[in-house]
C-alpha cells in the first residue's frame, strides 16, 4: 500500500494543532502574570491558521525512525513550529515582504495591526524556547540544552534570520549561484535541517545517524526552496493561499531565475535521488520520510 504524504501530514498535523492549542491557552503559567487577550489572539491567528506542519512532522518522523514517539517529541516539534510561525508573521510585515494573505487568510498585521504583529512574533519566538527546555522533551538536561542551542543557531543571525537579511540585500542585485545557495540554505534550509537533526537527537540516535539525517535535512531544505520558487513562478494565488510572482516583482535572486525551470526540475530530481540514497540503510522504516521528501518536490502549494 502506497503512503499518501498529504493524508499523513493531515493526520499528524492534528496532533501538532492540538498541542499548539494547549500551549496558546488563556491560562497563564507559573512565572507569567497575565496573557493579554489581544496579543494571545494575534499569536493564535499566526500559529493556528492551518498549514502543512511539515517541519514538526519531520521532527516526529525522524524521531520515530529511531524508535521514539511520545508527547516529549511532540513538544519539541511544536517548539520548532512556533519559530516557523513567528518568522512568517514578521516576514509578512510591510517592512519585509508586505503580504496581505497567508494560508488564504489575512496576515496578522492585517487582521490586527503592525505593532501587535511584531509583538506576536516576538512572543511566539520566546515561547518556543520555553517549550524546548521542558522536562518532557528529554530526561537528560544536556540533551535539552543541545536542542535549545541548535534551535537558536538555526533560527538566529547565523541561520534563518541571517538568511532573510541576505535575501533582502539580494533584491535588484545580481547574485552568484554560490551566494543564492548560501542565503537559501540559511533562510529556508536551516529549520528543515534542524527538524531532521533534532528528531535523531531526541531519539538518542548514534552520531553517525544524526549526521546522515542532518544531510537528509539539508537536501530536502534545498528541494523545498527550489519547489517554492517554481510555485512562485507557476502557481496561482488561489492555489498557494498567498500572493505569487512576488520574487520577480521584488527582483529577488533565486536559482529558478538564474537557471530557468528546466534545469531547476533536473536539480530537484537529483536531490530526491540523494535523499533516497541517504535513507536507504533504514529500509522500509524510512518509508514515511521518503514519501515526505517526494511530497516536498511534487507539492502544488
Amino acid at each position: 500500500m502506497t503512503l499518501d504524504p498529504n493524508q499523513h501530514l493531515t493526520f499528524q498535523a492534528k496532533f501538532v494543532e492540538a498541542t499548539l492549542e494547549t500551549l496558546l491557552a488563556d491560562q497563564a503559567l507559573p512565572g507569567e502574570q497575565v496573557r493579554p487577550p489581544r496579543l494571545l489572539a494575534a499569536m493564535r491567528h499566526g500559529a493556528l491558521n492551518g498549514g502543512k506542519r511539515l517541519r514538526p512532522v519531520l521532527v516526529m518522523e525522524t524521531a520515530n525512525l529511531f524508535g521514539r514517539a511520545d508527547d516529549g517529541v511532540l513538544h519539541a516539534a511544536c517548539a520548532l513550529e512556533l519559530i516557523h510561525c513567528y518568522s512568517l508573521v514578521h516576514d509578512d510585515l510591510p517592512a519585509m515582504d508586505d503580504d496581505d494573505l497567508r494560508r488564504g487568510q489575512p496576515t496578522v498585521h492585517k487582521a490586527y495591526d503592525e505593532a501587535t504583529a511584531i509583538l506576536a512574533g516576538d512572543a511566539l519566538l520566546t515561547l518556543a524556547f520555553d517549550v524546548i527546555t521542558g522536562e518532557a522533551v528529554h530526561a537528560d538536561a544536556a540533551v535539552r540544552l543541545r536542542l535549545s542551542r541548535e534551535l537558536a543557531r538555526a533560527s538566529g543571525f547565523g541561520g534563518m534570520a541571517g538568511g532573510q537579511m541576505l535575501d533582502l540585500e539580494s533584491e535588484h542585485r545580481e547574485r552568484t549561484e554560490a551566494e543564492i545557495r548560501q542565503l537559501q540554505s540559511m533562510k529556508t534550509g536551516a529549520l528543515l535541517r534542524y527538524a531532521c537533526r533534532a528528531g535523531a537527537i531526541l531519539a538518542d540516535a548514534p552520531e553517525a545517524d544524526i549526521d546522515r539525517l542532518t544531510r537528509f535535512g539539508e537536501v530536502i531544505g534545498l528541494a523545498f526552496q527550489l519547489a517554492d520558487d517554481l510555485l512562485d513562478v507557476e502557481a496561482s494565488t488561489e492555489a498557494m493561499g498567498k500572493a505569487t510572482g512576488k520574487d520577480a516583482e521584488a527582483g529577488k535572486a533565486t536559482l529558478v531565475g538564474l537557471w530557468g525551470t528546466v534545469r531547476t526540475r533536473d536539480e530537484l530530481g537529483q536531490l530526491i535521488r540523494e535523499a533516497e540514497t541517504l535513507l536507504a540503510p533504514y529500509g522500509s522504516r524510512a518509508a514515511i520520510l521518503s514519501a515526505l521528501a517526494r511530497f516536498i518536490v511534487d507539492r502544488t502549494n
